[in-house]
This record gives C-alpha cells, structure tokens and sequence, in this order.
C-alpha cells in the first residue's frame, strides 16, 4: 500500500521531515520510489527539463497526464502529487475541477497549484470534489516569474506579512501541505510553526517540514539552471557525455561490438546457407 495524505500529515505531527523529489518519468520515479521517497511531485518543470520549454508556461493538461501517468506506473510505495499547469484552473474553478480529476484518473493521489489568498476559493472547491490539494506560495513560476523574476520571496515586513496570511488561507482552505519556494529562510520558520499542515521548502531553509528538489538538478543533469538552493549529489551530465563519448569511439574503431555481444548462428545452419546463396 502506497502512502496517503494522512501519512504526510503524520510526520508533520511526530516531527518526522519529509522527503520530496519532483520526477517526471518511469525509469527515475522507479528509482526514487525505491530509495523511499515520501512524495513524487510531478511538476510543471517537466516543460524546461524534458522539452526544452524556457519556462513552465506552454506546458499543457495533455502534457501533465502524460507525465503522471508514467510516474504512477513506477509507484509502489511514494504519494503521488501533480502539477496543475497554467491556466488550467485560473480561469473558473469548473476549469479547476475537471482538470484535477483529469490528473487523478492519469494516476495521481492529489494536485498542486500555484497562488495564495485569491485561490482559496478555488482550492476549497476542488477539496470539496474529494481530491487532496497541495498548496504553493513564494516564488510562483506561473505568475511570480512572469512580473517579477526569479527573486526571493519574504524579504520585507510586508512581504512576509503576506505570505504568513496566504498560508493561513490556503490551510483554512484545505491543503494538506504547503510548498514554500525560495521564502527567506526566517520567513518559512515563522509559517511552518504557524500553519498544521506540512510546509515543503524549495529554498526556503531546514525549518520546512519537508525538502524538495528536481531529481535532474539533484543528479547533476540539468545545467541550464543551476538555483543557489541545490545541492549536487552527483555530476552526472558529464558522466554521461563521457559514456557517450566511449561509445562514439568505440563504434569509430571497431571495439563495439565485441563477440559477447553478438547472437550466432549454428555451423551446420550457416554451412547450409552459404551452399544456398552460393548456389
């Protein structure tokens, strides 16, 4: 049996942190589910890490099933949790309904979308239907980016007055957790002591309930970003090209394949057949 959103919500309780890792295919979720993640998170940032987008904004409801689905195939044990892209759920909360049971029917547990006080609404309604809702304040890739950049969220009074009132929203609204991305670090303490619910931070400090990173940044496979919040645990980017570089050469000179690569033929069958071709 896979985890639950009352299992995240317990590790808050019993002081346990939580382990996130945001994958958007089989073979990684595979082996992030086998190491014992808590959370699969299937992001939006599949658009900049698997296609090439310059930011979150093209990726479409089609795209996000697709990656969910693959994600949900590897699961044995992690919860699922899945991106609501842009402009699925910001137009109507009928558009956020029926986007969110789309992402459920691909295979996720619960969803996740961007805003703070003005999706209240919206979030309580998709809670409503039955389906779990994580919340995301700080830096908002959908909208934040768009106006302002890519800068740290909670650096003044005001800022941060606005973010503690966001969470206390979303969680009156229903979320079982909340992602805190790039909130100054004072500011994520201040809000994880403050809400119920767990706060998962991406840059935002060690006072989170949860930690999250993209599993390509983690790995060393992404380097178009390079966020001052992750760390690398590997440098696989050149490990790979090296590989690739090996194979190239090999091909090149003949030392691939070799004789323990190859499938033969029985020496009476290949006699037989070099009398047929010979005629």
């Amino acid at each position: 049996m896979h985890k639950t959103v009352a299992d995240i919500i317990s590790k808050k309780n019993s002081g346990k942190k939580i382990s996130v890792i945001t994958a958007y295919d089989y073979s990684m979720a595979t082996l992030c589910d086998r190491a014992g993640i808590d959370i699969l998170l299937v992001g939006d940032s599949a658009g900049m890490v698997m296609l090439g987008y310059e930011n979150t904004i093209p990726v479409t409801m089609d795209q996000m099933c697709l990656f969910t689905e693959a994600v949900s195939r590897a699961r044995q044990n992690s919860l699922i949790v899945a991106d609501l892209p842009f402009m699925s759920y910001q137009a109507s909360i009928t558009d956020a309904i029926a986007n969110s049971g789309k992402l459920i029917k691909a295979g996720a547990d619960a969803v996740k979308l961007e805003g703070g006080k003005p999706m209240a609404e919206t979030i309580q309604a998709i809670v409503n239907t039955g389906i779990p809702v994580m919340g995301h304040i700080g830096l908002q890739p959908q909208t934040t980016m768009l106006s302002q950049g890519y800068k740290v969220q909670g650096k003044t009074v005001e800022a941060a007055l606005r973010l503690v009132e966001d969470a206390k929203a979303l969680e009156e609204a229903g979320v079982f957790s909340i992602t805190l991305e790039m909130v100054t670090s004072e500011v994520a303490k201040i809000i994880t002591e403050t809400v119920h619910v767990p706060t998962i931070g991406i840059g935002s400090g060690p006072s989170c309930d949860g930690q999250v990173l993209v599993i390509h940044d983690l790995l060393g496979m992404y380097d178009k970003l390079k966020p001052k919040f992750v760390k690398r645990y590997l440098s696989l980017s050149k490990d790979i090209q090296d590989a690739l570089e090996s194979y190239k050469e090999d091909v090149e000179t003949g030392k691939f394949p070799t004789k323990e690569h190859l499938f033969l033929m029985e020496k009476t069958e290949l006699e037989k057949l070099r009398k047929e071709i010979e005629g």
